[in-house]
């Protein structure tokens, strides 16, 4: 009686649940994430109040394409990329941590 030749059937059900397992806990929630953060930045209007990754506050007084201009007190505007707004806060968010 000889060996059973190794089965190539076993190796690739392994590989079938590999790949399914990081599809459902890697790709899946970051393809989600992007898809909020997308919503929320074309949401992103002038006036609205918004703080940037970096945790600076303030407020949108001109949007150029992917550039925005955010004025953080009177007479001081910083000029931003989209992608560096973590958040749009509630109206008046600044109004209320003077």
């Amino acid at each position: 009686m000889e060996g059973a030749a190794p089965s190539l059937f076993s190796p690739l059900i392994f590989l079938g649940f590999l790949l399914l397992f990081m599809y459902i806990v890697i790709i899946r929630p970051q393809n989600k994430r992007n898809k909020e953060i997308n919503e929320m930045l074309s949401k992103l209007e002038i006036g609205s109040e918004v703080i940037a990754a970096s945790g600076i506050i303030g407020k949108v007084k001109a949007i150029k394409g992917e550039y925005i201009s955010l004025e953080v007190s009177e007479n001081v505007v910083f000029k931003l990329q989209r992608s560096a707004i973590a958040n749009i806060l509630p109206k008046g968010t600044i109004e209320s941590i003077k």
